[in-house]
């Protein structure tokens, strides 16, 4: 079974809709491109994920990172809120 990465400090799935709305895609595009990418997700797993109620997969992480063409630093980055 595979880690999944909590999103407790980090709301990773907010910065994935950050960067995927930036990048002009939307949710079912991008999970069209995780399957060419053979990475399982559907288009709801991706909503509970970016509203942060899911946790994400090292692999569906990898994969959204490849498919919106960014980095894990722009994707872990902290909440601007609550950062010093």
């Amino acid at each position: 079974m595979e880690q999944k990465i909590k999103q407790y400090e980090i709301n990773i799935g907010e910065n994935i809709r950050r960067v995927r709305l930036k990048k002009g895609y939307k949710q079912t595009e991008l999970v069209r491109m995780l399957h060419l990418k053979n990475i399982d997700m559907t288009r709801e797993a991706l909503v509970k994920i970016e509203r942060g109620i899911q946790h994400i997969t090292a692999l569906q992480l990898r994969g959204i990172r490849d498919c919106l063409d960014t980095t894990y630093d722009e994707l872990l980055e902290g909440n601007p809120t609550t950062t010093n």
